[in-house]
């Protein structure tokens, strides 16, 4: 008897790709508001990991990518207004 598997399925990575995409765009879109300096690099992490597994929700990670990064850029600007490591309350 001859033991065969699966080969396996290309949706459920495109699936996975597209979930990371949205999940970018959105904790990069809350990063902008509290927790920048965590939500922005992991926003920049999954949409460069669902850019690299070829989403077909290219232009969202793109989104979630370019807000990451503002996420850092507003962190560097309010660290250099107020010398501290985080928002002042």
């Amino acid at each position: 008897m001859e033991l065969t598997t699966a080969a396996p399925r290309r949706r459920s990575t495109v699936r996975d790709a597209d979930g990371m995409a949205v999940a970018s765009f959105i904790l990069g879109l809350v990063g902008l508001l509290a927790l920048n300096i965590f939500l922005g690099p992991i926003s920049i992490a999954l949409a460069s990991a669902a850019l690299y597994r070829g989403t077909t929700r290219r232009g969202r990670a793109l989104l979630g990518l370019g807000l990451g990064i503002a996420d850092l850029l507003v962190l560097l600007a309010f660290m250099s207004a107020d010398s501290t490591l985080s928002w002042s309350f």
